[in-house]
């Protein structure tokens, strides 16, 4: 499955979209935002209450709590790890890479020695 979706906010809390974005494209993209699509429609249809979307609001607080939690409490990985899944064979240009990145971590054992 392949799917489009626009970004409604910024990269980064220190990122300021409106350098780049007219009011306009947001406005319009905001019509297309199926979770308040679908929001608007069980409304509308009597379907689901605002005690509904309040309980629905709380327990993706609380999953996302949980997994914050489970995520920082996981060790760190291994920093050359990430090179290790990118291709079924390692390409010359990631090989560089995964070096270039190896000899920038031993510079900060050099430097602690």
């Amino acid at each position: 499955m392949e799917a489009y979706t626009y970004r409604m906010g910024a990269h980064t809390t220190t990122d300021d979209p409106t350098r780049y974005r007219l009011i306009e494209d947001v406005e319009h993209w905001k019509l297309k935002d199926p979770i308040a699509r679908v929001e608007a429609y069980l409304r509308r249809n009597g379907l689901a209450s605002d005690e509904f979307f309040e309980g629905v609001a709380a327990e993706a607080d609380g999953l996302g709590l949980r997994l914050r939690r489970e995520c920082q409490a996981l060790p760190d990985p291994e920093p050359l790890a990430m090179f290790d899944q990118v291709y079924a064979e390692q390409t010359e240009e990631l090989a560089a890479q995964r070096d270039g990145y190896a000899a920038y971590l031993a510079s900060f054992e050099e430097v602690q020695a």
